[in-house]
C-alpha cells in the first residue's frame, strides 16, 4: 500500500480461498509516533489526590451501556454514577465517558477498566486500562491538570519526575489518536506545532503554538511506562469554549 492516508487505518484482512488472516493497519502522521496499547499504563497520583481517566470508544456504542471496573472487585460502576469520591460520566458528543476518583489511598491502588457492553459478540470490550499507582511522591505528576488557550494562541504544561525516571524517555502522547511527541524534538503536524523541553533536574514542560479547535482533549505526560494525564481548553478566538464547555475533570 502506497500513499497512505490517515482513514486508510483499520482492519484488513489477507485470504486464500475461503482460509483468512486479520491485519490490522494503523496510519501515524507525519513526524508523529503512535504509542502501544500495552505501554505507559502505569498512572501515578499522590495519596490523598485525584485524578480522572479518559475512556474514548467508537461512535457507534454511543448509545451502549458503559462501565468502570477494578480487576479485584466485582462490582461494576456505570456511567452517570456520581458519588463523594467517585464520578463516572459519559460525554456522547465526544465519544468518551470520563472516571474520576477522588481522596485516593494506597488501597485504590490497582487495574481498572473502561469497559462498554457491546450488544454484540464479544458481548463487551475493553477500551482502555491501566494500572492506578498511588504513591506519596508520584513517579510522573503535572502541575495542573487541566489548562486551557486560546485559538492560535499556545499553551506550556510542566510535567514532573521522580529521580528513578530520569533517564527515560519522555513523552507527551495524545489519547485519543494515540500520537505522541519525545523530547528534544519539534513536531509540526496538521494540528499545533508541539516542543518538549526537558531540564534535566526532574521535569519537562510541554509547549503547543499555534492552538487549534481541534486540539481540544485529553493527553497525558509520560516519562517510561509512568503518566498523568493533562486536559487541554482550546477557546475560539470569540470566546466560546470548543468541544467540552466549563469542562472540569474533577466536576461532578
Amino acid at each position: 500500500m502506497t500513499g497512505l492516508r490517515l482513514t486508510d487505518s483499520g482492519w484488513y484482512w489477507c485470504s486464500a480461498g475461503d482460509a483468512l488472516s486479520p491485519v490490522h493497519l494503523t496510519v501515524i502522521e507525519a513526524g508523529v509516533e503512535s504509542y502501544s496499547s500495552q505501554s505507559n499504563k502505569v498512572l501515578t497520583v499522590q495519596t490523598g489526590g485525584s485524578v480522572t481517566i479518559p475512556c474514548y470508544y467508537d461512535k457507534k456504542y454511543t448509545q451502549q451501556k458503559k462501565y468502570k471496573k477494578k480487576k479485584k472487585n466485582k462490582s461494576n460502576t456505570y456511567t452517570n454514577t456520581s458519588e463523594e469520591n467517585l464520578s463516572v460520566i459519559d460525554h456522547p458528543d465526544q465519544s468518551l465517558f470520563t472516571v474520576t476518583m477522588r481522596n485516593l489511598q494506597d488501597k485504590h491502588s490497582g487495574f481498572y477498566y473502561c469497559v462498554v457492553e457491546t450488544g454484540e459478540q464479544p458481548l463487551i470490550k475493553t477500551i482502555y486500562e491501566t494500572y492506578l499507582k498511588i504513591q506519596s511522591a508520584p513517579d510522573v505528576s503535572v502541575v495542573s491538570s487541566s489548562v486551557s488557550g486560546h485559538e492560535g494562541g499556545d499553551i506550556s504544561v510542566q510535567c514532573v519526575y521522580s529521580s528513578d525516571y530520569q533517564n527515560k524517555l519522555k513523552r507527551w502522547c495524545r489519547y485519543k489518536d494515540k500520537s505522541c511527541h519525545t523530547v528534544e524534538r519539534t513536531d509540526t503536524s496538521q494540528n499545533s506545532s508541539v516542543q518538549i523541553s526537558d531540564d534535566g533536574r526532574r521535569s519537562f514542560t510541554v509547549r503547543m503554538t499555534g492552538l487549534r479547535l481541534t486540539d481540544s482533549g485529553w493527553y497525558y505526560c509520560s516519562a517510561g511506562e509512568a503518566l498523568n494525564p493533562v486536559h487541554l481548553t482550546v477557546i475560539e478566538e470569540d470566546g466560546v469554549f470548543c468541544l467540552s464547555k466549563n469542562f472540569s475533570p474533577h466536576k461532578n
